[in-house]
């Protein structure tokens, strides 16, 4: 079976607005109103070079405006004595909703842009909060509906990028010409790939930046036939925010990316907009993408020059098949690199707020593959090693061997008793969870289902202590456990 692409449909989620740039260098714009919150949409205009002209009465104007006269042209003069034609934006403050429809229809009737400040039903577009490197402008909205949560994602976002980012922007734009003149599509990658590696280590560019950037593209247009790479990220169990920020980067960075059935389109949603992307799910018990046709897609786009990266739930080298896939690409000559995610196990203990590993109960913690390439458990592992409930022991993808699970621990003398948690969907919205003991552990599976992967801790890591916690989330709890 070969790869499948992903639908159109699904690259991009619904959006509130459209954010977009105004280029408003030196064209006109009319602000209406003294106030101060006038005065701030007058300043953060100005600052993008526009010629900022103010409509309003002398005695009405703040003394905020007045310390900005240099930047602006003052008309005392209600707005409405304003040709709003001349005007490329109109922005306006308005009392009432009757002199704010005033000023709405009178600027749309000259097909200027329109903005009323606090009044959302009479903007045709709105300011959200900025982050500012200029030339890197980030903008964002919430759509009017909580500013405060605006603020809130602008500090978040102002203290991962470093405020030599408006140096190395700076960088980018005398060096873009030259990059795009003499540049292929694929190498241009490459450069700009090198060219953020340094912006975001934190420092300011060196004197002769611009030089070594020069010679850098140069020595990228001197390459041959230079081979693509593939990288095998780890998408985590599914929650977005679980993602390392090196695996977003992975994703901002790839040409192709070929992605598991199990990653979720919040993930997704993290890739380059510009990015090819390809299902080739893998899924126990459903038609699924053949190892070899997969291993052969990553190997031809690779060798066509192509970024690929490989997106795998979890974490990718565990049972992930990572190792026949750096195996494979490695033999034919391509360069593999690695992100790790965080496995599900990880997730599940996290959610449970139980310690895989609590210095009361358990100096070992295991994971077993709960079925073989044949689809059964494997017919090797050491039933009386995992039998001891000292040890904890998480079974991936064990929903359809859950009952021989049971049985194999049970027949090497684990107690009954033990505790066990069931676990499908881990860090999803419809994430299911079941905690009991180890002789219940097929009616687990009954209630779960084998639709989501399916993950099986067993040990006294899961101990009433643990349930309790897990008691106090919400979570529910057969009659045996709460005696």
């Amino acid at each position: 079976m070969g790869v499948v692409a992903k639908p159109q449909n699904e690259r991009i989620a619904t959006l509130a607005s459209l954010p977009v740039f105004f280029d408003l260098k030196g064209k006109p714009v009319l602000v209406a109103g003294g106030s101060d919150g006038a005065a701030w949409k007058a300043e953060l205009l100005a600052a993008t070079g526009a010629q900022v002209h103010v409509f309003c009465p002398d005695e009405q104007l703040s003394d905020t405006f007045r310390g900005m006269s240099s930047h602006l042209t003052h008309h005392d003069l209600h707005w409405d004595g304003a040709y709003f034609k001349s005007f490329a934006l109109a922005i306006g403050d308005c009392e009432s909703d009757e002199e704010a429809r005033a000023f709405h229809d009178r600027a749309a009737a000259a097909g200027v842009p329109v903005n009323v400040i606090d009044k959302p039903e009479f903007c045709q577009f709105k300011f959200g909060s900025i982050v500012n490197r200029s030339p890197v402008v980030i903008g964002i909205s919430t759509d009017g509906a909580a500013p405060i949560l605006g603020q809130a994602i602008r500090r978040r976002i102002e203290t991962l990028l470093p405020q030599s980012l408006k140096s190395w922007g700076q960088l980018a734009q005398m060096v873009r010409a030259r990059v795009m003149e003499n540049l292929t599509s694929v190498q241009r990658r490459n450069f700009w790939e090198r060219f953020v590696d340094r912006a975001f280590a934190g420092n300011e560019p060196e004197a002769d930046a611009v030089q070594r950037l020069l010679a850098d593209a140069d020595r990228i247009r001197s390459d041959v036939a230079r081979p693509g790479r593939v990288t095998l990220v780890g998408a985590g169990p599914g929650d977005a925010e679980l993602l390392t920020l090196k695996a977003v980067r992975a994703l901002q960075a790839a040409d192709v990316i070929l992605f598991d059935d199990l990653v979720s389109n919040e993930v997704l949603e993290l890739a380059r907009r510009e990015a090819k992307r390809m299902l080739v799910g893998k899924r126990g018990g459903r038609e699924s993408c053949k190892q070899e046709d997969i291993n052969a897609t990553m190997l031809a786009l690779a060798k066509a020059g192509k970024h690929v990266v490989r997106l795998k739930s979890g974490d990718p080298m565990v049972f992930g098949r990572a190792g026949e896939e750096i195996e494979f690409l490695e033999h034919a000559g391509i360069v593999v690199d690695v992100v790790p995610g965080i496995t599900a196990a990880s997730a599940m203990a996290s959610r449970l707020g139980a310690s895989l590993t609590h210095r009361d109960h358990a100096q070992t913690v295991r994971f077993v593959t709960g079925h073989s390439r044949q689809g059964h458990l494997p017919t090797n592992l050491d039933w009386r090693s995992l039998a001891d409930a000292r040890t904890t022991t998480i079974f991936y993808m064990g929903g359809r061997t859950a009952d021989e699970i049971r049985c194999n621990l049970l027949t090497h003398g684990m107690n009954p008793e033990t505790p066990a948690v069931v676990m499908s969907a881990v860090s999803r919205p419809n994430e299911t969870q079941w905690t009991g003991f180890l002789v219940d552990l097929h009616t687990a599976i009954e209630a779960i289902g084998v639709d989501e992967p399916v993950l099986i801790g067993i040990g006294l890591v899961f101990s009433k202590r643990q349930q309790s916690n897990a008691r106090q989330q919400g979570f529910e709890f057969p009659e045996r456990v709460a005696r």
